[in-house]
């Protein structure tokens, strides 16, 4: 009845149910076929000389005929949904087997079959009259049969009439209910995967505007304070002009190859070809030092324990956007990042002799709550864009890590990172 749909299990639970219904169609167009041939040997048997064998042999054939054929039509072409059943095949059968009855009552036993056809295709509201009247008329034909009446052939048909009606109408609706179940999960499940992807986007997009932040937005905002200073002093020392030309050209070409980098796998290009932490902050701390002027140290307090990719590229881009912080905003003269391994954590710590910052922008020494929005939210001239220490804040709580700001002001600012060395 057709292959397995893509459209996920409310389709394979369709195809099934269609199997099921097209194999009951099948073994009741077979019961009819076996409950009309019997009855048309009993017949024969009986009333072979009766001047109505040829009507009753063209009535049982046209049945044998019809039946089966309008069951094939309605399993395979169904009714699309708001639209009408075809009545006409049902109504061509029953008035067939009427007419059959009414010759020869022998056929009454055959409405067994037609009972289930007519509960199948017709609403309960039609149908059970219908169902009603066939049961009628199977009475009728027990009464008309010779030898007598039988008291258990009246009250038989009845009670198996009644029987299978209200099972049938119990397991409809019952299959409804299914049907409605199944069609509310199938719509939860698509709401969501559809939350679910909409979660997965947002939580990219913010991971690619932390990774934008604390790269390309640091690297183009270095380019810009070199390329000022060489505007300044173009005319009175070219020669220190031209060193800050070039030095906004290789921050150029580092941010190309972070860009690149992100292209490929959003990985920090400091990390790549197999570099340690250790090393990529070093050379973070050297490089700072050369582009910006501000003298930048690199300390190592313990011995190194592997972090994870993700860990490492984490402390990394922090310890970029703090050196950023710095450079535009602290007014300081001298920096250090010092990386730590604490035996159950690691630790980095960026600090500064800058002017600081007091109580206004944050909860006090050790903040790491909604307050504690340090040098971004206080320090002049930052617009109020307050993004760094939030960037901060996310990417150390992936690994289950803790952001702590200390400053006062006039005494300088320390940031410190930790995450703890047993990270997932």
């Amino acid at each position: 009845m057709g292959g397995r749909s893509a459209a996920g299990p409310a389709a394979d639970g369709q195809d099934a149910g269609d199997r099921d219904a097209g194999r009951l169609a099948v073994l009741l167009d077979s019961a009819f076929l076996l409950l009309l041939a019997t009855s048309l040997s009993r017949y024969l048997t009986h009333h072979a000389d009766n001047p109505q064998v040829p009507w009753v042999l063209g009535l049982s054939l046209a049945l044998a005929v019809a039946q089966p054929v309008g069951s094939w039509l309605a399993h395979r072409r169904p009714v699309a949904p708001g639209r009408r059943r075809r009545l006409w095949p049902l109504a061509v059968v029953v008035s067939l087997w009427v007419v059959l009855v009414l010759l020869a009552p022998s056929f009454a036993w055959c409405a067994v079959p037609l009972v289930y056809t007519a509960l199948r295709t017709l609403p309960a509201r039609t149908a059970i009259p219908l169902v009603a009247a066939l049961t009628l008329l199977v009475v009728v034909g027990e009464i008309r049969l010779p030898g007598g009446v039988d008291a258990n052939l009246v009250l038989l048909p009845p009670a198996v009439a009644a029987l299978a009606t209200a099972v049938f109408l119990y397991m409809e609706r019952q299959a409804g209910r299914q049907r409605v179940l199944i069609a509310d999960l199938v719509r939860t499940r698509r709401e969501l995967a559809a939350t679910e992807r909409r979660e997965g986007t947002l939580a990219e997009r913010e991971r690619l505007a932390m990774e934008i932040h604390d790269t390309l937005a640091q690297g183009l905002s270095s380019q810009q304070m070199l390329l000022q200073a060489a505007d300044r002093t173009w005319d009175s020392d070219p020669a220190t002009a031209r060193t800050h030309v070039r030095t906004a050209a290789e921050v150029s070409a580092r941010n190309l190859a972070e860009a690149r980098r992100f292209v490929h796998d959003l990985a920090p290009a400091e990390l790549a070809d197999g570099r340690t932490l250790e090393q990529a902050l070093r050379a973070l701390a050297e490089r700072e030092s050369a582009e910006s002027g501000l003298p930048v140290r690199f300390l190592l307090d313990g011995a190194p324990v592997p972090l994870p990719a993700a860990a490492q590229a984490a402390l990394l881009r922090i310890a970029q956007g703090a050196l950023a912080n710095v450079r535009e905003h602290a007014g300081a003269s001298a920096a250090a990042l010092t990386l730590s391994f604490l035996g159950d954590q690691a630790v980095l710590d960026i600090a500064d002799d800058g002017r600081g910052f007091g109580p206004v922008g944050e909860a006090g020494p050790g903040a790491d709550g909604p307050g504690a929005d340090g040098p971004d939210a206080t320090r002049p001239g930052t617009g109020g864009r307050g993004h760094g220490l939030p960037a901060m804040r996310a990417r150390l709580r992936q690994f289950g890590g803790t952001l702590t700001v200390e400053s006062s002001p006039g005494e300088g600012t320390v940031v410190s990172a930790a995450i703890p060395l047993e990270v997932r």
